[in-house]
């Protein structure tokens, strides 16, 4: 087996054993050995990818981050060029940001709250301009498409959005917060982007 593909099944191992766990208990309760029995994957097979389980939990971040972006340019691409179809996915998307008990919410709240330690700021700081960055993508693409008129700032619009979307996240730890504000901000979006389209 190629060490490609060794990684490959490793980190597909360590992210759905560590998801898994993350439906059962919090992120700070799981440890190397839970994911280890999981994951039926040995000390040495993880620590040859990964130093921590917050860079496990990074990478469940980033790999939902990834699918948000895929599910986006596959609307684009098998879509009428429309504005509608990416924007429903993107609709979509926000109504998890405010799910209390969505794995990556848990991620990033108990990854905020670790902030200090140089490496978890680097992937919390990755993770935004990550963030930033395809979100405006989303925007030139919309801008290409002529579905969204070209002086849109792409740069201020998609820092604004990832915002937006972060406080829903943040948002969702509220235990009093029971209505649901992600159709609204959808909306707001859209009236951002449609006011200044075709």
């Amino acid at each position: 087996m190629k060490n490609e593909e060794r990684r490959e099944i490793t980190t597909r191992k360590l992210l759905e054993a560590t998801k898994a766990l993350l439906k059962e208990k919090g992120c700070h309760a799981i440890t190397m050995k839970d994911i280890m029995e999981q994951s039926s994957l040995s000390k040495g097979a993880i620590f040859h990818y990964v130093k921590s389980k917050d860079e496990i939990y990074a990478m469940v971040l980033h790999e939902r981050l990834e699918e948000t972006n895929t599910k986006f340019m596959q609307e684009t691409e098998h879509a009428v060029k429309s504005f509608e179809g990416p924007m429903q996915s993107i609709a979509h998307n926000l109504i998890a940001l405010e799910d209390s008990h969505d794995i990556t919410n848990k991620i990033l709240k108990y990854l905020l709250g670790k902030e200090d330690d140089p490496t978890v700021a680097e992937v919390l700081q990755h993770f935004y301009e990550r963030s930033v960055s395809f979100a405006k993508n989303w925007i030139t693409i919309g801008q290409l498409h002529g579905v969204i008129m070209d002086h849109v700032n792409p740069d201020q619009t998609a820092e604004m959005f990832v915002l937006l979307s972060l406080g829903l996240r943040v948002r969702s730890s509220f235990a009093s917060t029971t209505t649901q504000v992600s159709t609204e901000v959808s909306t707001f979006m859209s009236t951002i982007l449609k006011n200044q389209s075709k």
